[in-house]
């Protein structure tokens, strides 16, 4: 796998994941008290290196083989998870993910709830809001990165894309204050589902054994086949979706 393909699929991965923890920091902070979220931020952000530190050697110890056939494994169950979601979402049978609600529902729980004092923290609920907001979306960027970087032998490269993803998408949301709604998640979704699905089906089963014609100049050839076999899906899910509308509306009337 090539340098630039490793930096994209984890930029592109890692920005989904910054987005939604962007959005959480931003509510907890607009709604309540600034200092308390950015004290859970960096909170949070301090676990999230602790574990990377932890996590990152032993990865890279264990043996080339295993490691492509287990993180091969948990790509493919991420991956087909965020793609079926996507699919769902193109062809109408899934409401699209909307960061303007969830920015207005975290902003309106936010408000609701009382405030709390505990020692240098002015405000708990901003800290804990924020802290377990960064933490769980930080933790799938983590795992992105240390499988995409251990599987490939460059740890510092999938470390790198990670962070810029994760300082990218803070320093817009710094600079609007407000949901990143102008980022087209959805697509992205769509994007990284395609790609985790198909590197998932490639590690996993060179690490089974298989050996795929061409070594790894098979792989855009993978990520090619899923992404068509995604959009015909999509395709077939909105025609089935149009077929039935009528029928639905039919017994409804009668």
């Amino acid at each position: 796998m090539s340098g630039g393909a490793l930096f994209l699929a984890v930029f592109l991965a890692c920005t989904v994941e910054a987005v939604e923890a962007t959005t959480i920091v931003l509510a907890a902070g607009t709604a309540r008290d600034w200092k308390s979220a950015l004290y859970g931020l960096f909170a949070a952000l301090v676990t999230l290196a602790v574990l990377i530190g932890a996590l990152g050697p032993a990865l890279s110890a264990v043996p080339l083989p295993a490691l492509r056939l287990v993180v091969g494994g948990l790509l493919l169950v991420f991956g087909l998870q965020w793609l079926r979601k996507a699919i769902l979402r193109a062809s109408g049978y899934k409401a699209l993910h909307d960061e303007e609600q969830i920015y207005a529902d975290e902003l309106a729980a936010a408000q609701a709830a009382p405030r709390e004092r505990r020692g240098a923290v002015t405000d708990w609920y901003a800290f804990t809001l924020a802290f377990k907001g960064v933490v769980l979306e930080g933790l799938e960027v983590v795992f992105i990165a240390l499988t995409f970087g251990a599987n490939d032998h460059n740890l510092p490269l999938a470390s790198l894309a990670a962070g810029a993803a994760v300082i990218v998408v803070a320093l817009a949301g710094i600079a609007v204050r407000a949901p990143l709604a102008r980022v087209p998640e959805n697509s992205m979704k769509f994007v990284v589902g395609v790609m985790l699905t198909a590197f998932g089906t490639f590690w996993g089963a060179e690490g089974a054994g298989a050996h795929w014609p061409g070594s790894d100049a098979a792989l855009p050839v993978v990520v090619g086949a899923v992404a068509v076999f995604a959009v015909a899906l999509v395709a077939a899910l909105r025609r089935s979706r149009v077929l039935t509308q009528p029928t639905a509306e039919f017994v409804v009337s009668s």
